[in-house]
């Protein structure tokens, strides 16, 4: 009788709520087991120089071994393609910049999301065809605040229209290079995105889309069929010619 009871309650109370999805370890601290490399000017999984590195438990974007920067873009990419979910780091620019990096290139790096297969990605393109989780810290030519949105090939909905700037600022304060910085992005089923910094939220958009006007994206919307909506793809940590470490990476699935 007393199960009949237990039972009887439950349903009165309704359905129990799902537990929250768990989060989980998509870097183990101690190799790049799961992560490839995308370097401009090579293939997909050539690291000669090593760009990306293990060390005291971080990805280390190192360019210990590199001289100048010659439009050598890295981006080291997760091996699944991901659709709604929060991802979670802590990320610390340091040192200084390769010579004969651009002035925008200085103290910046970023988290590359619903990014193209890296199969894909031509051997001399300098970015994937994605949405960058920008991360910048202080100095810098122009001091901006991190967890901005840029958009190479693609346009997202900010304030209720398309916005066609390539890179839109968020609301934090410049931060400054050196420091450990709690990072988390969340990529929500209905395409509503957020970028949180120290967990604070800092910049909300919406609509991802692939640009039409992008020749780099132009070849992705025909394989689509000619639709322009992005709704998934792939994670990529960047190097863009300035010391970074990434930490604590963990992924929370929410489809």
């Amino acid at each position: 009788m007393r199960i009949y009871a237990i039972a009887a309650m439950l349903l009165l109370m309704g359905a129990a709520p799902a537990p929250e999805p768990r989060w989980e370890p998509i870097f183990d601290g101690k190799s790049l087991d799961g992560w490839t490399p995308k370097i401009t000017g090579r293939a997909l999984g050539e690291d000669p120089l090593h760009m990306f590195i293990v060390q005291d438990g971080a990805i280390r974007v190192s360019h210990a071994q590199y001289k100048h920067f010659d439009g050598e873009f890295g981006h080291l990419f997760w091996k699944a393609p991901l659709g709604a979910y929060r991802i979670r780091f802590e990320y610390r620019l340091f040192g200084t910049s390769l010579p004969g990096i651009k002035s925008w290139q200085a103290t910046n790096s970023g988290l590359m999301f619903h990014a193209q297969p890296p199969e894909t990605i031509r051997r001399d393109q300098d970015f994937p065809v994605s949405l960058e989780m920008q991360l910048l810290a202080t100095p810098r030519p122009t001091e901006e605040p991190s967890g901005n949105v840029c958009t190479p090939g693609t346009t997202v909905l900010f304030e209720g229209k398309r916005d066609p700037r390539h890179c839109i600022l968020a609301s934090g304060s410049p931060l400054p290079a050196g420091r450990w910085t709690r990072a988390e992005l969340e990529v929500l089923p209905s395409g509503d995105v957020t970028h949180y910094i120290d967990g604070k939220a800092v910049l909300r958009y919406s609509a991802i889309e692939l640009d039409p006007e992008d020749a780099d994206a132009k070849p992705l919307i025909a394989a689509a069929g000619g639709a322009l909506q992005l709704t998934r793809g792939y994670i990529a940590l960047q190097g863009e010619g300035h010391p970074i470490e990434f930490r604590n990476i963990e992924l929370q699935r929410l489809d």
